[in-house]
């Protein structure tokens, strides 16, 4: 997954920016961002402040170690994983 060039806590004060009142087409200028990444960002975050998105950051990295070592040892899923890695698919 490409890495974005704007931290989560910059998306949001650009949000805020057009919460505001200003235009969209300005503020896709000043950033250098299309008018669709910024509606897409809209769509994602509207609403949501930084300390929310950092609880959610950290709720995620939380559940994604308990899917990992919460599961019952199988030389099978691992074998199967480790063949995709092979075919480069993984």
């Amino acid at each position: 997954m490409k890495k974005s060039r704007f931290t989560e806590s910059q998306i949001v004060a650009i949000l805020k920016e057009g919460e505001a009142g200003v235009a969209v087409a300005q503020l896709t200028r000043k950033h250098g961002i299309s008018a669709a990444t910024y509606y897409h960002w809209k769509s994602k975050y509207s609403g949501a402040g930084v300390s929310e998105l950092k609880r959610l950051r950290e709720l995620g990295a939380e559940n994604a170690t308990d899917l990992l070592f919460n599961q019952p040892f199988s030389f099978a899923f691992i074998a199967s994983r480790r063949s995709l890695c092979f075919r480069g698919q993984a």
